[in-house]
């Protein structure tokens, strides 16, 4: 089974019919408990139960329950926020060892926010109001495992969310049912996003060609040189990526212009330039290590020189 989605809105619906809850930066999963076995799933119906150690202990509470099947987001949790960071490399931990090792490291929380069967009963068909009743009925809770609330005031939630770096909110309809492996209206997302001025240092040609921009590589300016802010893709398909692969060719250099080491996967294929384009990136979230979240190509600021960008001195 594959879980229910929500559609993308730019607003959050208002009326006594929905319930809103937090959009959790993590890893989709569904946990099918059987017998006291638990059996976790991601979004593409991968078994990766064995990357989550935690979740299987029994510590966690899920091993008690004979029959469940639970929707949820798995989270790594710095500071009182999601940290995508954090998570992103247990998602491919085939080996229990280094699974163990990287749960004592950062381990996870699994958010639970729907419950599709109960005790041998399919639920899906069952309104969300009944299902979230059994869901907090049901007695979980514990380090590994929690149920966060749903709210009813969905423009409040959206500024908090905001106000604390958080993804964004789920709207559903209280009277939905469950559709899995659909993407309804009944489910909506408002998810926040920043933009901010970057410098490119490096692209790339789209695979396979010579002639069309497959990516570009940023990074924010500092005495010493770019600090690398990450690859951005989307956005640049057609004129964009048409418009601006003339003028990175003419800046190109042999020096690299990033001033921290750049991963293997995105230096492998990359022309360096020299940092002058400025540009806007709209992104959901910096991760711990300063990298974007999901970026995407804005514009050319063609009114922003890399200096502008530069830290002012406090006494400036």
């Amino acid at each position: 089974m594959r879980p229910m989605l929500a559609t993308p809105g730019p607003i959050v619906p208002l009326g006594t019919g929905w319930c809103h809850e937090v959009k959790w930066d993590g890893m989709r999963a569904l946990v099918d408990v059987r017998a006291g076995r638990v059996r976790l799933s991601s979004r593409t119906e991968r078994d990766v139960t064995v990357a989550f150690p935690e979740l299987v202990a029994d510590a966690s509470g899920l091993s008690a329950f004979d029959d469940l099947l639970l929707d949820g987001e798995i989270v790594v949790m710095r500071g009182g926020r999601p940290s995508f960071a954090a998570l992103a490399e247990r998602f491919n931990v085939t080996s229990a060892r280094v699974a163990d090792q990287l749960a004592a490291q950062a381990p996870v929380t699994l958010m639970a926010f729907d419950v599709l069967r109960a005790a041998g009963t399919d639920v899906t068909s069952r309104p969300l109001r009944q299902r979230r009743q059994l869901l907090e009925g049901a007695g979980l809770g514990s380090a590994w495992v929690q149920v966060p609330p749903a709210f009813d005031n969905g423009a409040d939630l959206v500024t908090a969310t905001a106000e604390q770096g958080i993804e964004g909110i789920v709207s559903k309809r209280w009277d939905s049912t469950y559709l899995p492996g659909r993407r309804s209206d009944d489910w909506r997302k408002v998810v926040h996003r920043n933009t901010e001025s970057y410098v490119i240092g490096g692209w790339r040609y789209e695979v396979d060609t010579r002639d069309r921009l497959g990516a570009i590589l940023i990074g924010t300016p500092g005495p010493g040189g770019l600090a690398f802010r990450g690859r951005i893709g989307s956005g640049l398909a057609g004129r964009a990526g048409a418009n601006l692969l003339p003028r990175l060719r003419e800046l190109r250099t042999e020096k690299v212009p990033f001033a921290d080491d750049i991963p293997t996967a995105d230096r492998q294929g990359t022309q360096w330039v020299s940092p002058e384009i400025v540009i806007d990136v709209e992104f959901h979230a910096v991760t711990d290590d300063g990298r974007l979240r999901q970026p995407s190509w804005k514009g050319i600021r063609p009114d922003l020189t890399p200096e502008d960008l530069l830290p002012r001195r406090a006494d400036a």
